[in-house]
């Protein structure tokens, strides 16, 4: 199962195109609201999530990996989340995959969990991604770390969590079957 964490503020497109390409792929999604059931986005998108923090007292033991979106304030606000902190240090312990998009790759950065690793972000969030090296491509895959720059990436950044979770034929099809091109 993956797990997304929303919170007020999140980058919908960021969010929503990777759910919708995982479930395509045929992999398990669950949306968590950090602070309640309905969650709005940064362009005033409201989302009905499947969990709200307020429900788990921490990561549920069927989770394959944790998904950040970015988005201001949602990365301000997920990064300032207790319970998200949790999770994240739950999911190092069970060396599980973490992946992020946009500004959301400076929380792991800031944890130092971004060390040794390449990672990209959105520009201008490059010095909170402490000790990786920083690449300015669209999409940056590092063993079990996925880091994006933004919803221009959304979709590739999709694919490359389908090639971990599943396969690169798995990605393929669902590239295909949507007639992304590129």
């Amino acid at each position: 199962m993956v797990y997304v964490f929303l919170a007020e503020g999140f980058e919908e497109g960021e969010a929503i195109v990777p759910i919708d390409l995982l479930i395509r792929a045929g992999i398990s999604v669950r949306t968590v609201g950090v602070g309640g059931r309905t969650v709005t986005g940064a362009h005033g998108i409201p989302v009905i999530v499947d969990l709200s923090s307020e429900e788990l007292s921490s990561l549920p033991e069927d989770a394959e990996l944790i998904f950040l979106p970015g988005g201001m304030p949602g990365t301000k606000n997920l990064d300032a989340s207790p319970f998200v902190q949790t999770c994240i240090r739950q999911a190092v312990e069970r060396s599980l995959p973490l992946t992020a998009i946009c500004a959301a790759p400076s929380i792991y950065g800031k944890l130092g969990l971004l060390r040794g690793k390449k990672a990209t972000c959105f520009p201008g969030f490059e010095d909170a991604l402490l000790g990786a090296e920083v690449t300015h491509g669209g999409v940056a895959v590092d063993g079990n770390v996925i880091t994006a720059k933004a919803l221009g990436a959304a979709q590739d950044f999709a694919f490359a969590v389908i090639r971990l979770l599943k396969s690169a034929e798995a990605a393929e099809k669902v590239r295909s079957s949507i007639f992304f091109e590129r």
